[in-house]
């Protein structure tokens, strides 16, 4: 016959409740009896126990941080935070432990997050199943991953704002892309009357898309230098955080900080990273980073007039289609690699400070075809390490010639034929709107 565990943890309080008759003042005794009415759930005669206790030692650490767990366990988490909030407690991680979980129970979310942090910051390898699983957002980053905590305060915001020093003169080609983005920012800028009377708001989105290196950041830099107005390049790391409700925070600072700083361009590198499609996600961390996004387009807390948002992505179709809807990203542009005449300009632009002695830069043009911007700096590159030798013997700078960068060109293959052929696919089978149309146009296919 089996022995009953309640039975035997009874019988044992007992015993140690008989111990204590004859010897009342035993603090070590009456701890540990403390400790097992805790493991039976008698929470109210474990605090009574621990009470006690410090009513004999008033600065027993062990019994306050019992009585602390007590209290926690039986839901009063009031009483918890005032005991683990006590001075002795500021660097104790058992106490912050105590605190962190009462402020989450309470409903206290980012109190938890800051009292967990700091348990973090004195033992980095510390991990609590309840915690980790409620405050941080799983999946987006790895435990060993760094967070400035002050990322987003006034300083550090500022130090995001850049005057480009650039415009669309220093854009190589694009010209139909520039005449969109014309149309659609700057000319809102200039005519302000004019589009308010037609009821249009200053401001607004716009997604550039295409293959990497063709010059997507490189033009929204431009589109601000174009319009004197302030530049916010955002990245992924701006924004995500591995706090839960940390990266809608992030988010909201970052507008807030824009509606502050009229006109601007608010650019968002990759931004199919901060709002892929919420169909395709498991995490509800995801969903409400999205949700925040889109409802900070939408000017739901602030105004948004004057504040221009550019959006980069390599890949659109894992954008969240709620992105699309008029008054966000409502302009979605194809951002091609540069045909023969851009590429002429880009080579040029390439080229202008370096030493170089008759170069043909029609004929380099119709020798790279499919090369983006960021390959042609490639292939010059290349081109001056194949000189770099020479340059170091004599003590004098070779000039490159023509000749030089064919030579670069043949080391040197176009990166864009990659992602069309994946983009190819999608252009062709997910395209019920006609958003990839342009892709389409490009690779002379007809669907």
């Amino acid at each position: 016959m089996r022995t009953n565990p309640y039975n035997m943890a009874n019988e044992a309080i007992n015993k140690i409740r008989e111990a204590l008759k004859f010897s009342p003042d035993n603090i070590p005794l009456k701890l540990h009896l403390g400790e097992m009415l805790l493991d039976e759930k008698e929470y109210q005669e474990a605090i009574n126990e621990f009470n006690e206790v410090l009513t004999k030692d008033p600065a027993n650490e062990e019994a306050k941080l019992l009585l602390a767990e007590a209290f926690l366990l039986q839901g009063n988490y009031s009483a918890t935070i005032v005991i683990a909030e006590e001075e002795q407690f500021k660097n104790n991680p058992d106490a912050l432990l105590l605190l962190a979980k009462a402020h989450l129970r309470d409903k206290s979310l980012s109190e938890a997050i800051e009292v967990y942090k700091r348990v973090l910051k004195l033992d980095p390898h510390y991990a609590d199943a309840e915690l980790d699983s409620q405050l941080r957002s799983q999946g987006t980053y790895n435990d060993s991953d760094q967070f400035d905590e002050d990322e987003f305060d006034e300083d550090a915001t500022f130090r995001i704002v850049e005057n480009p020093g650039i415009d669309f003169n220093d854009v190589g080609g694009m010209e139909k892309v520039k005449r969109e983005i014309d149309l659609k920012i700057i000319q809102p800028l200039k005519n302000p009357e004019i589009y308010k009377a037609y009821g249009k708001k200053i401001g607004g989105g716009i997604l550039l898309y295409g293959p990497p290196g063709c010059g997507k950041t490189h033009l929204a830099r431009a589109t601000a230098g174009q319009i004197k107005a302030k530049f916010i390049n955002i990245g992924i790391n701006d924004v995500l955080d591995m706090w839960i409700g940390n990266s809608e925070k992030n988010l909201h600072e970052v507008f807030e900080y824009a509606r502050k700083n009229k006109p601007c361009v608010l650019f968002f590198d990759e931004i199919d990273a901060l709002g892929a499609s919420r169909s395709d996600m498991k995490q509800s961390s995801g969903r409400h980073l999205i949700n925040q996004f889109l409802s900070e387009l939408d000017g739901v807390d602030g105004d948004n007039d004057g504040i221009l948002v550019l959006g980069a992505t390599n890949a659109p179709w894992h954008l969240d289609s709620a992105f699309r809807r008029p008054g966000r990203f409502d302009r979605i542009i194809f951002v091609a690699p540069p045909d023969d005449e851009s590429r002429e300009t880009i080579l040029q632009l390439q080229m202008k400070d370096k030493p170089k002695t008759d170069i043909d830069y029609t004929l380099l043009a119709k020798k790279t075809p499919d090369y983006s911007g960021a390959d042609l700096n490639a292939v010059i590159d290349i081109a001056i390490e194949s000189k770099l030798e020479e340059a170091i013997k004599t003590g004098v700078p070779q000039p490159l010639t023509t000749k030089d960068i064919l030579g670069a060109v043949k080391l040197h293959r176009p990166s864009t034929r990659d992602w069309f052929n994946s983009a190819k696919n999608y252009a062709l089978y997910a395209n019920d709107s006609g958003l990839y149309d342009d892709i389409l146009t490009y690779l002379n296919i007809k669907k």
